[in-house]
């Protein structure tokens, strides 16, 4: 429990992970309040640039994530049905999440959105969305998530509005 009342457990895809790494941020994840975050261990894994990964690391080691690992022979099988259609980090993801009744944060589209409604109902963050929710609990002002969402433009990651005011 957070001092703002209950928490939240939100599962972190490494796509949103990214992001954050990008611009800088990746302390306001934790900062939200009334939310605790989770990263599975293949999420980890799948972070390979060493820059990104020492980010990842470093915000870990000071208690912003918390590493989950899936060991219930239940979840090791649904792991290994998702697998065969998504990747490592999102089939943990949606298999940590079902179980816990927690929330994934990913920006994946397709078949993973497609199987984590299906398995989540409503369960599911974005980027954008994250963004949001950081401007709201004014750890961030518009400006900033403008200037943020312009960094992830440069590096191929687009979303589909001008400015982070035109859907406050």
């Amino acid at each position: 429990m957070t001092a703002s009342g209950p928490s939240r457990v939100i599962v972190a895809d490494a796509n949103v992970l990214i992001n954050f790494i990008h611009v800088g941020r990746l302390a306001l994840l934790a900062a939200l309040p009334g939310y605790e975050w989770v990263v599975p261990e293949d999420v980890v894994a799948e972070i390979t640039d060493p820059i990104q990964r020492e980010r990842l690391d470093q915000a870990i080691g000071a208690g912003q994530f918390r590493i989950e690992t899936l060991t219930e022979t239940d979840d090791l099988a649904q792991y290994a049905e998702l697998r065969r259609i998504l990747g490592r980090g999102e089939a943990a993801c949606i298999v940590l999440a079902a179980r816990n009744r927690w929330l994934v944060a990913s920006d994946e589209k397709g078949r993973f959105r497609r199987e984590a409604s299906a398995r989540l109902g409503s369960g599911l963050v974005n980027t954008a969305g994250l963004f949001v929710a950081v401007i709201r609990a004014g750890l961030m002002s518009v400006e900033e998530a403008d200037a943020a969402k312009s960094t992830l433009e440069q590096h191929r990651f687009r979303m589909s509005f001008a400015s982070f005011r035109d859907i406050l």
